[in-house]
């Protein structure tokens, strides 16, 4: 098995691709060790120490170190982890589900809004950030201010806010007029 490597817009973050399928559908965050029983894999990456954070995706693993860890240090562990992972056997989530598509429910007089930016962000947003190893989904929608979650890669990435502002908040306004801005949320 070889695994690939790419480095991300955040220098705190490596995106890991094992060659195969790491979730069949959506995604899955874990934001820390907490949770991460979820997924046998999260939990086996976790276990490196300095990690602070993984993602999963459709083909990669975003994984996250510690302010004062070296990508030196940790990096041949998690590559040994994520190997012993797929030589296991186990599933990469505990439950036979997957990943899921991160969109907070929506419901109300703005429901044809929030389903044109739900849209947008699955076809012209998400895409472009997974290539960083990251996600970014639609957490909310009030009085023209779309509310996103940023996740993986894209969690603490210092071009988050140029990506969020000059990038995702363009193009929603574009397109739908009601859109008058975007602000990220921390879950």
């Amino acid at each position: 098995m070889f695994i690939q490597t790419e480095s991300t817009p955040n220098p705190a973050t490596l995106k890991f691709l094992p060659g195969q399928s790491v979730l069949e559908v959506g995604t899955a965050d874990f934001p820390s060790a907490e949770g991460a029983e979820a997924s046998p894999l999260a939990a086996r990456i976790f276990r490196v120490p300095g990690v602070s954070g993984v993602f999963l995706g459709n083909d990669f693993v975003t994984v996250t170190k510690a302010d004062a860890t070296e990508w030196d240090h940790v990096k041949p562990a998690i590559l040994g982890a994520i190997m012993e992972h797929y030589q296991s056997g186990q599933p990469v989530m505990a439950d036979a589900g997957g990943g899921t598509s991160g969109h907070a429910d929506h419901s109300g007089e703005d429901s044809e809004i929030v389903s044109q930016i739900k849209e947008l962000l699955d076809t012209r947003v998400r895409p472009a950030v997974a290539q960083d190893g990251g996600d970014i989904t639609f957490h909310g929608f009030e009085r023209g201010v779309v509310y996103l979650h940023m996740q993986g890669a894209c969690a603490g990435c210092p071009s988050s806010t140029i990506t969020l502002k000059m990038g995702i908040e363009n193009l929603l306004r574009h397109y739908i007029p009601e859109v008058t801005e975007v602000r990220p949320v921390g879950l």
